[in-house]
């Protein structure tokens, strides 16, 4: 198979695939990873005998992180085969492939690349997993389908606690909150995921695929609603607060290896208060 750039794909089986992200050294998501998910799908989608695919990371600390926000001006503007830009294209297509997708997360998984596992079928924690939506406390907010999914998964309540407050959520919580189908032991995530897995790949593909449609029916948001969170997540970079707010964050270790990006959503809830104090009458 083609190789890719921050990702690699491994066929175990004809029916069973195994995507692996892997871009050092903090796994974070590029311009170059949104130019090559939808050519990803088309892969996948192409394939009559696949049935699974199971997504893992080659960085135990982070399954999958945020978007890359130096990067921001890089983003690929073109647009997929659906029409939709490539990150919306990647995202809607692969909720509805006639493939099952299953996130199988150890570390860190925010921002974009908590989205992206949304878009999944279903995701697994291990206990050392860190969940997080950190772009309102940088003056921006989720704009990779969080503000779809997450009132589906969790409802409306908590997609708004863990939207708003920006902080990282462990695994046994996100469980607690419908965020995951389960969180396990480490030594037991690899197990679970892999057993189950080649489970559902031993099954008939017309079956799978019925089942996903009818399902789909009901738990997935339009394109277009994801896209209206897209494009004012890329205009919020214009903010005055995103002007204010990134530069600092970048200039305390954001985008970076160290302890600012391993505490995310804790040093997010201890950045100095930015507005003066005023009386209100």
């Amino acid at each position: 198979m083609k190789p890719w750039t921050h990702f690699s794909v491994v066929a175990e089986t004809r029916r069973l695939w195994r995507i692996t992200f892997d871009n050092p050294p903090i796994n974070l998501v590029s311009p170059e990873t949104l130019t090559e998910l939808p050519r990803l799908v088309d892969q996948l989608a192409a394939d009559s005998e696949l049935r699974v695919i199971v997504f893992e990371s080659a960085n135990p600390d982070y399954f999958l992180n945020h978007y890359d926000t130096s990067r921001v001006a890089e983003t690929p503007k073109e647009l997929g085969a659906s029409g939709y830009p490539l990150l919306i294209d990647a995202s809607t297509r692969l909720s509805r492939l006639p493939v099952v997708s299953i996130a199988k997360i150890r570390g860190r998984v925010r921002g974009v690349g908590s989205e992206l596992t949304q878009a999944m079928d279903m995701r697994f924690a291990s206990e050392r997993a860190l969940f997080g939506q950190p772009e309102t406390a940088n003056g921006n907010l989720p704009g990779g389908g969080g503000l779809e999914h997450l009132p589906l998964l969790l409802g409306r309540a908590r997609a708004l606690e863990v939207a708003l407050s920006s902080d990282d959520y462990p695994g046994e919580l996100a469980e607690r909150y419908g965020w995951v189908n389960r969180t396990v032991p480490d030594g037991e995530l690899d197990s679970l995921v892999d057993d189950l897995a080649r489970r559902i790949s031993s099954f008939d593909k017309e079956s799978i695929t019925a089942v996903k449609q009818q399902v789909n029916r009901y738990t997935l948001p339009s394109a277009d609603d994801l896209k209206s969170s897209y494009d004012i997540y890329l205009s919020s970079f214009g903010w005055p607060g995103s002007k204010r707010r990134l530069p600092a964050a970048s200039a305390a270790g954001r985008n970076q290896p160290g302890d600012y990006e391993l505490r995310l959503g804790y040093h997010l809830g201890r950045q100095p208060d930015v507005d003066s104090p005023g009386n209100i009458s």
